[in-house]
């Protein structure tokens, strides 16, 4: 069943579209402060689909989630009653208590290596503002972690180039299929 490869196909389209990186840009903003979604979802594709601008895209998609990043600092500095139920409701709370606990324990390294990992980012720039981190340290930290990773991620798109989207193009099917089975396999073994 050749579900993935129309995904995919479809991704490739939109990461080529003129608008393309005025999204990755919104989508960097917003999931630094609020939204779920990681821009590398959409900074791969694009990568892959001009290698020549991976590097400019990169460097777009850190500046953007900085800015995002020292936006959830302020919600977390003036607003952060406001949005304390909401980070209940969406199960973020626990995450924002660890958060908390790692500023203690490594301040400046907690925001680089949420720059850096797969950690939802948006909760340790909002608990940086909630403990009024120094403002400094924080964009410091979140330049070099959400730079090292975006440009990461952006350079192994481009060295893989149209070379690697035809071989992922050749696969994709199988490969989405497998994610699924071993989504269905994670969910199943943690219900046990």
């Amino acid at each position: 069943m050749a579900l993935f490869s129309a995904l995919y196909d479809r991704v490739m389209r939109w990461s080529r579209h003129r608008h393309a990186p005025r999204y990755l840009a919104g989508l960097s903003f917003a999931e630094s402060s609020f939204f779920p979604i990681p821009p590398d979802v959409m900074l791969a594709p694009m990568a892959l689909a001009k290698p020549s601008t991976a590097w400019r895209l990169a460097a777009l998609t850190t500046v953007a989630s900085v800015v995002g990043g020292i936006f959830g600092y302020l919600i977390g500095m003036f607003a952060f009653d406001v949005i304390e139920p909401l980070l209940r409701d969406a199960g973020y709370y626990p995450k924002y208590l660890q958060a908390k606990a790692w500023f203690d324990d490594w301040g400046f390294w907690a925001i680089f290596l949420a720059g850096f990992s797969p950690i939802p980012y948006k909760v340790f720039t909002v608990t940086a503002g909630v403990i009024a981190m120094a403002i400094v340290p924080f964009t410091l930290a979140s330049l070099f972690g959400r730079g090292a990773r975006f440009f990461l991620v952006a350079s192994l798109m481009a060295w893989g180039g149209e070379r690697m989207e035809r071989r992922l193009r050749q696969y994709i099917d199988r490969i989405g299929w497998v994610m699924v089975v071993l989504m269905f396999l994670v969910v199943f073994v943690a219900k046990l």
